[in-house]
């Protein structure tokens, strides 16, 4: 059975001013979001960013090639009215960040994973007033409550655009640090991207390249890229 997919039904595109923000329009008509609410961002750039999505579609709709509108859609219709939840278990991940977790061999990579992952938590702690404590093991050793604090206190500062792009950034690297890091922007993404991929690195070298999983790595390395784009969108004074 071929799945139905919704046709392009439109020919012009463009931005408009709304009341809250700023609005896409198809034909003139403004786009609302699945869950039929007005579809209003919060800066001119992320509009003009999603009305070019739509632009680009050709004769069917396909919205795995709509990322700033698919994110969009989501901190309008789910995080915004979820936004403590949201917040809080993103803010979670810093009781097991990735970044504290350590090998206790070979030397190789205890040495790889401190050179890469150290300077985070060093910046972390100047930067975001958080000293997380790395571990040897899998095992979970809770984080200083203080710190978790001081980090959630922040996450839940965020507006809903803002969280929904740390939601990914967060989500796909593991570490709520290099969400942070990503924002402020420490390291250009990619970079932060290798950063988070230190351990998979490290199996590759060893046992070969697993092309399932390097495939896999690519989609969520765009979707890291795509979330801190989303990110800019939503803070651009443009």
């Amino acid at each position: 059975m071929t799945e139905w997919k919704a046709k392009r039904f439109w020919k012009a595109t463009d931005v408009a001013d709304a009341s809250e923000g700023f609005a896409v329009h198809l034909d003139g008509r403004a786009v609302k979001t699945p869950a039929k609410a007005p579809l209003i961002v919060p800066t001119r750039a992320m509009a003009q960013a999603i009305a070019e999505e739509w632009d680009a579609q050709e004769e069917h709709i396909d919205p795995n090639n709509m990322p700033v509108t698919r994110a969009a859609n989501a901190a309008i219709d789910k995080v915004s009215h979820q936004h403590a939840e949201v917040a809080q278990m993103i803010a979670d991940y810093g009781d097991s960040d990735l970044l504290c977790y350590r090998a206790d061999s070979p030397a190789e990579l205890v040495a790889r994973q401190a050179e890469a992952w150290d300077p985070l938590l060093d910046w972390a702690d100047e930067a975001l007033g958080a000293r997380l404590t790395p571990v040897t093991g899998v095992m979970h050793a809770p984080q200083n409550p203080k710190a978790l604090a001081v980090l959630a206190q922040q996450v839940h500062g965020m507006d809903a655009y803002r969280l929904t792009a740390f939601h990914d950034l967060v989500g796909l690297s593991g570490s709520l640090i290099i969400g942070f890091a990503a924002l402020h922007e420490l390291h250009d993404i990619g970079a932060l991207w290798k950063l988070s991929r230190i351990d998979e690195t490290w199996q590759e070298e060893l046992w070969g390249i697993d092309e399932e999983a390097r495939e896999q790595a690519k989609t969520k390395e765009s979707e890291f890229r795509a979330a801190k784009r989303f990110h800019d969108l939503a803070t651009s004074t443009s």
